[in-house]
């Protein structure tokens, strides 16, 4: 009996754990459900979902008997959370595992803005060194950083960044318990007035569409670094290009976009942008851990347990 069906596409070493552990058929994409026999799609009680397609009524009513839907990421905004209620479907994720990578790399991410480490990379393999340096970067220690989303993850980048003696920003959706000295903000605009550079840690979806706009990129300043750790849809990448070009800020570091995996090209080609492939979360250690936490929620609902992450509704 087929029991667990995958969707999207796996690495390796969590595509064969799938196959070892559940077996079931594999579809590339939402997109391909209709590909499965009746049959096959009946007997399916979970879902594991490497996507970001789309996940409403018209898929979920093609599986009538799913019970979960495993989400392979933090993200869930692609979901229609009530949809799947409404129809008795739990939805997980895999949080907390995946953290410290986000974290890392949007500190790595900020140094190599700041620092110019593309621009000297190039220096030295062209062989314009024997020429001359390139120009003066800018320093990171001490800087006014600001979080957008003081989350899990906003608070583990938060932590490494105050290790840097920057002054620490954040927003949420009220203060939080944090250290002294560390500053909340209601709202993106006060943020990005109050801050050298702004790193944007919020779940993704219509709530959060274009939250980072030109009127706060405008208030982050001439001086001023974006990082977006979030979802492409949270940045007015029209307004940022716009930011861009006026100089109306310094630089951005982008490690997702709006249309993945084909970015506008007008923005990744600039040399005031450092982009990268959406590899927050992409280390042999965090990918094996993200994978294990979600075959452990669809073993705990098919052995009739409750799911050790679920979404809130």
């Amino acid at each position: 009996m087929t029991e667990v069906l995958s969707i999207g596409t796996y690495a390796a070493m969590d595509a064969q754990a799938l196959r070892a552990e559940f077996g079931g058929p594999e579809l590339p994409a939402l997109a391909d459900l209709d590909s499965l026999p009746q049959a096959a799609r009946d007997a399916v009680i979970a879902m594991a979902c490497k996507s970001h397609e789309a996940l409403g009524p018209a898929q979920m009513d093609k599986l009538p008997n799913l019970k979960l839907i495993a989400r392979y990421g933090v993200g869930y905004e692609a979901v229609d959370l009530a949809a799947a209620a409404a129809r008795g479907i739990t939805v997980t994720n895999t949080p907390d595992v995946l953290n410290d990578d986000v974290a890392d790399l949007g500190v790595a991410i900020w140094l190599g803005l700041l620092r110019e480490v593309e621009r000297g990379i190039a220096n030295v393999r062209s062989g314009d060194w024997a020429n001359g340096g390139p120009p003066l970067a800018r320093k990171a220690t001490g800087r006014r950083v600001g979080i957008m989303g003081l989350g899990r993850i906003g608070r583990e980048l938060a932590d490494r960044l105050a290790a840097f003696k920057c002054e620490v920003h954040y927003s949420a959706r009220s203060p939080k318990d944090t250290p002294q000295g560390w500053q909340f903000h209601d709202n993106a605009l006060s943020l990005a007035t109050a801050v050298d550079d702004l790193f944007v840690t919020v779940v993704g979806g219509p709530e959060t569409e274009n939250l980072i706009d030109a009127g706060v990129l405008a208030a982050l300043g001439a001086d001023g670094h974006l990082i977006n750790l979030s979802r492409g849809s949270v940045v007015d990448e029209g307004a940022l290009l716009a930011a861009l070009d006026a100089g109306g800020i310094r630089g951005a570091g982008l490690d997702v976009f709006r249309n993945e995996p084909r970015p506008d090209l007008r923005l990744v080609t600039r040399p005031d942008v450092l982009p990268l492939p959406h590899i927050a979360t992409a280390t042999i250690e965090t990918r094996t851990r993200m994978g294990e936490l979600q075959r452990a929620n669809i073993r705990a609902v098919l052995d009739g347990k409750p799911a050790l992450t679920p979404v809130p509704f």
